[in-house]
Parts: C-alpha cells; structure tokens; sequence
C-alpha cells in the first residue's frame, strides 16, 4: 500500500555510497548523513526512534504491514522496536539525515512540553511537513558542524518540540494481556537473558509450553521477526556501546553470541551500512565521513 500523495519528484543522488555516524552531547543517541546508490535492507528495528530527513532521491520501505514511498522533503518515522526495511525506489537510490535519539530523551522532551510523562508515538504515514523539515535539518547541519552548543541546542529542541506538538499521536492503548501475549514476552526475555547461550528452538518453545512450530509461529507473527532474526537484531544493537567504547571488533563479535568476526561483520554491515571496524571509527574520527561500497543495508 502507497500513501495517497505523491512524493515530489526526488533529486538526483551521486552513483556513490556515503555513511558518516557520529554523536553529541546535546543529544542522547546517534546521528547520521548518508547516501546511498542501491541499497536493499532486511527486516531489522532499533532501540532508538528513527528521525529521517530525505534531502534527495526516493526511498521505499516496509512499515506495519504496509509499502511507503518518501521522497525530498518528507520524513519517514520510524518508531523504536518496530521492525522495518528500506530500499531505494530507483536506481539512483537517495540521500537523508537521520536523528536515532533514545527513548528516554524523546520522553523527558515530550513531558517538558506536554507536562505528561506519555512516551511519543508516531503514526505509519510519511510526515510531509516542510516547515519541521527545513528545522530538522538546520539542527542536524548545526550538529554536523559543530557550532556552538548555545545555538545548536536552542535549534535541536525547537525541530523535535515541533515534531513531538504536531505529529505525535496520543499513547497507544496497551491491549489486555492475554496468554500468548505473555508467552511472546517470556521467549524474548529467555532469548536475551544471555546473548552467547546456544539456544535451540525446541528449548525456546519448551519454556512456554508450546510446540515449536507454534512457538515459531506465535513469535514471527506477534514480533515481526523470527525468533533467531529478533535475537540477532538485540545483539547488533547492544554490540554498540562495545564499539563505541573502543573494544576491538573481535571480542565484541564473541560477547554478542556471534559464531565469529565474519558472522558478525556480515550481519552488521546489513544493517547499518557498514563493517563494525569503519563503524567505530567513524565515531573516533567524526570530522571523516565514511564512504563504502561493499554490501548493502544501513541504520535506516
């Protein structure tokens, strides 16, 4: 499904692919700038929210059992833990900013400027709202650049406070627990209470009762992703402070419960456009951008 209007026609996005990750202190998470020419993501999802700004070229993507197009201008939401995918809806791919900041973070905003502590939730549809669009982006090239903090603070809080005052929706209702709701819940508490177990499905379905195509089948359809996927996905997630921390590539793979580098960097670089090894130093080095042509996927 298509959202009814039409993206503006994209602009022509450079046949290279460029990612620069970086962070800030007058934001908890990360940030990113990048280009892609063709890329195609897999089924993934985030701890972060997802804050895009498209600058040119045309992405689709896959969101709430539904087919999106975002074009220059619009910025594609994506809320924290709900899975999605991404692509670029012609060959010359596009170009975006992206804001990952925490949960937390988006709260503590939300509640300033509502006087609730109601977590902000975002509908499904592409945001086409020029104005947030021209404030999202002034913040992040006042971040990229690194002005001074006074001004680039004032403008952060300025685009999300508009962001969270016209498009965040009112809390979602939580539906009444049911047993396969707590089952759901009980498979994914065993699946990340130790990362590096071996774990098999039998095992994992056992623990709640069930069969294990049922309990395959309970997860996929309740989570969006097969249990060994949803479980790869927490790995890559939590194997970020480990970067970021310096630790080598290595023993973050091993402490993430990959089988080895390979398995890992493979997994990685799917998903956030990179290998771990640029990723890190990306952060170490942000006034580099770091460009990459191998694989495809991104934090996206």
């Amino acid at each position: 499904m298509v959202p009814a209007r039409t993206p503006r026609q994209p602009r022509p996005v450079a046949a290279v692919n460029a990612v620069r990750y970086w962070r800030t202190p007058l934001m908890d998470g990360d940030l990113l700038t990048a280009q892609y020419h063709k890329h195609a993501f897999g089924p993934h999802w985030h701890d972060a929210y997802t804050i895009p700004v498209i600058e040119a070229g045309l992405e689709t993507y896959q969101y709430r059992g539904s087919r999106h197009l975002a074009g220059s201008g619009s910025m594609p939401v994506i809320n924290p833990g709900e899975v999605h995918t991404g692509s670029g809806a012609t060959d010359a791919g596009w170009r975006y900013r992206v804001f990952y900041p925490s949960v937390e973070y988006l709260t503590r905003l939300s509640a300033e400027l509502t006087g609730r502590l109601d977590t902000p939730w975002f509908g499904s549809d592409v945001i086409e709202d020029p104005d947030l669009a021209a404030r999202l982006t002034h913040a992040h090239l006042l971040l990229e650049q690194n002005v001074a903090a006074l001004q680039t603070e004032s403008a952060l809080l300025d685009a999300f406070g508009v962001l969270i005052a016209r498009h965040a929706l009112a809390p979602r209702l939580s539906s009444p627990p049911t047993r396969d709701t707590a089952r759901v819940a009980a498979m994914q508490a065993r699946l990340a209470d130790d990362l590096a177990e071996t774990l098999t499905l039998t095992e994992l379905a056992a623990g709640v009762g069930l069969s294990p195509f049922y309990a395959a089948r309970l997860f996929t359809r309740s989570v969006g992703q097969a249990p060994h996927a949803w479980r790869n996905q927490l790995r890559l997630n939590r194997s970020l402070g480990a970067l970021r921390a310096g630790q080598p590539v290595t023993q973050v793979a091993a402490a993430s419960g990959f089988t080895d580098q390979s398995h890992f960097t493979r997994h990685f670089l799917r998903t956030f456009g990179v290998p771990p090894g640029r990723w890190q130093a990306s952060l170490a080095n942000a006034s580099q951008p770091v460009s990459t042509t191998a694989g495809v996927g991104s934090k996206r």
